[in-house]
């Protein structure tokens, strides 16, 4: 396992994440609830839609980055990768949630995450028309928003029976196999909820969320996040237990009993 950055300087990254927020901020929020043309990227069985506010704000992180950390590397949605081999590598998602945005939702967030040759030291999710922050460094989480500031924490869960489960949508799961085995732990959770992109993951590291179940993520739908969740004592893996930082399929739990209960199911075990 590669060694994490020493507190002083994880802590300039945190601070710098904070400012690629602002600049995306800046670019994004003129574009919401406003009249934008919409592209859609997508192979044509799938309407996967992109704006000028996604496109706008993940040049001007790019520009920032570039121009404080040239030798660090760039993996964003909109534009090619740049230094992707570096030790440092940026992982940008300007708009989480462009289906939530482009329908006034604010059910969205920039996602910014950091990785030290491979592993996610640092993850952000800010929302800037509800001014809400999350920020997590894997060995801890921090809120900031309109109401109060302070520590993020996970909370435990009974069992299965109690839980609060969410995805985005199933349609979005687009494997039978896959979409019979969330149906199938639908049917034991106390409430399932569709929506919320990244948010939700967040209301995971918020107390209010007990597992979140996708399919079909890319990395920088969910390296931003893992360092959040598991900051505020969650944890986050593929279906089958391994890492998630590839995207594909995703589970994410506060408590790590129901993640293993929810982990038999969609592994076709329970």
């Amino acid at each position: 396992m590669s060694p994490r950055p020493d507190p002083a300087l994880l802590h300039d990254f945190v601070t710098f994440a904070e400012e690629l927020a602002g600049v995306a901020a800046a670019a994004i929020l003129p574009h919401f609830r406003a009249t934008l043309p919409v592209q859609d990227k997508g192979d044509g069985s799938l309407f996967d839609p992109v704006t000028e506010a996604d496109r706008a704000a993940e040049r001007a992180m790019r520009v920032l980055i570039v121009e404080r950390f040239p030798d660090h590397g760039i993996k964003g949605e909109e534009y090619a990768d740049r230094h992707a081999d570096a030790d440092y590598v940026w992982v940008l998602d300007p708009i989480d949630g462009t289906k939530s945005f482009i329908l006034g939702f604010a059910g969205w967030g920039t996602l910014i995450g950091l990785t030290h040759r491979g592993k996610p030291i640092l993850g952000l999710m800010s929302q800037p028309f509800t001014a809400e922050l999350f920020v997590g460094t894997g060995n801890e989480a921090h809120y900031r928003g309109p109401l109060r500031a302070g520590a993020l924490k996970t909370r435990s869960c009974a069992g299965l029976d109690r839980a609060m489960l969410t995805t985005t949508s199933p349609t979005l799961i687009a494997d039978a196999t896959d979409r019979a085995r969330f149906r199938a732990l639908e049917e034991v959770v106390r409430l399932s909820r569709y929506g919320g992109d990244c948010y939700a993951y967040c209301m995971i590291a918020d107390g209010y969320v007990d597992l979140v179940a996708e399919t079909g993520l890319k990395m920088h739908d969910v390296v931003p996040l893992i360092p959040i969740i598991e900051g505020a004592g969650g944890i986050v893996t593929s279906w089958t237990g391994g890492p998630a930082t590839a995207g594909g399929r995703v589970l994410a739990a506060g408590d790590r009993k129901i993640h293993a209960e929810a982990l038999q199911i969609l592994a076709g075990r329970g």
